[in-house]
């Protein structure tokens, strides 16, 4: 019987896992994570202002991972030894006849200062820090904002700052608080949010002076203080700092022949297969794809390659060669606690619809809809 490893338990990993059970009943399975749990990172943006809690977006695993017939490897991955065939753990070895890589990605913390600032996606810890700084705060500075890796365009994660930011806004005009606090966004880019496309930046700009937040745009970043951002543009007070950086690829990969891209990502074709390494496959935010620079490090493109690397595996082992490829597309709803506004971008066109409580409760049933599948 052949058996598949999956390092990772995220998006792209339990979705990957979801395809190969689907397609077939036959294949063991071995899910490689430090805990059996999925973060549903969407929701962290709720953390905050209390309407979500780590109980709400953390969901235990072990109940599907029965229904899926998977076994668990509780460890982290630290190597890989004969093309891929054996994972390398902190608690020991796990065997393989084929191989998903679905761990993620790792923040670049590389600027001076850097542990003056919090980075909201490392998890509810993070979330939850933003929570209670926010409590305890009377009054002052709150900078937001993010960068990307400049040797790879698309390992970013633009997207939840914006709703971080409008967010907390909302948050204190709802605690009557806003009149005591300047918000100020800024970003190394002189137009934020053009991923999204030429659209979404003009939202999001006549957004932030609709709320009356200060920005500080297309100036590279030299060094966070205690209460400060400084850049080469010049320098701004911040009493709490939400920084998102850029992104690269694993640490434990520097102990493999993995091939790497510019940007430190597992260099992958179009079907996913990490390139010269037989029936190894990456999916999600581990790896650097072939596509168009706006391509987004998301839940939902993760997902879409976790398909095509999960079919394009079991193929093999039919002795057929890869054909899946994965759809190139953006989708997100930016959401600002009571509305939404929603971006939709393919190689053909892009939307973006105005800000409106539909799109704020879709984000919401979606969240309901995509954990049911996991409790």
């Amino acid at each position: 019987m052949r058996s598949i490893t999956i390092i990772g338990a995220g998006f792209a990993a339990l979705t990957a896992l979801r395809t190969l059970r689907k397609q077939s009943a036959e294949v063991e399975i071995t899910l490689i994570s430090p805990q059996a749990e999925f973060v549903y990172l969407p929701s962290l943006i709720w953390v905050p202002n209390g309407r979500r809690t780590a109980r709400d977006i953390v969901v235990p695993l072990q109940k599907f991972l029965a229904r899926m017939r998977v076994t668990h490897h509780q460890g982290a991955a630290s190597g890989l030894r004969e093309g891929g065939r054996i994972v390398e753990t902190d608690h020991g070895d796990v065997s393989n006849d084929g191989l998903i890589i679905a761990c993620g990605g790792r923040f670049l913390k590389k600027l001076p200062g850097i542990e003056h600032a919090i980075t909201p996606c490392e998890g509810v810890s993070a979330a939850e820090k933003i929570r209670d700084r926010l409590k305890t705060l009377q009054g002052g500075n709150i900078a937001v904002g993010f960068s990307g890796n400049p040797k790879e365009p698309s390992a970013m994660r633009g997207g939840p700052m914006f709703e971080f930011l409008f967010g907390i806004d909302q948050q204190l005009r709802n605690e009557d608080r806003r009149q005591d606090f300047k918000l100020t966004f800024f970003t190394p880019a002189a137009k934020p949010g053009a991923r999204l496309g030429p659209k979404a930046v003009n939202g999001l700009l006549s957004e932030m002076k609709k709320r009356d937040i200060d920005t500080h745009l297309g100036h590279k970043l030299k060094a966070f203080e205690a209460h400060k951002v400084i850049t080469e543009g010049g320098e701004f007070a911040a009493d709490l700092i939400l920084f998102m950086p850029g992104m690269t690829g694993n640490q434990w990969f520097d102990q493999t022949d993995l091939p790497r891209s510019p940007g430190g990502m597992l260099q992958a074709n179009q079907h996913c297969q990490v390139e010269g390494f037989e029936r190894v496959y990456v999916a999600g935010d581990s790896g650097s794809f072939p596509g168009p620079e706006w391509m987004p490090k998301q839940a939902h493109m993760a997902d879409l390659q976790a398909q095509a690397a999960a079919k394009n595996l079991l193929a093999e082992f039919n002795h057929q060669k890869p054909s899946e490829t994965f759809k190139v597309e953006l989708l997100c709803i930016v959401d600002a606690q009571k509305k939404g506004m929603f971006v939709a971008r393919t190689m053909k066109r892009s939307l973006v619809l105005p800000s409106c409580r539909l799109f704020h409760w879709s984000k919401r049933f979606f969240e309901w809809w995509y954990l049911r599948q996991y409790r």
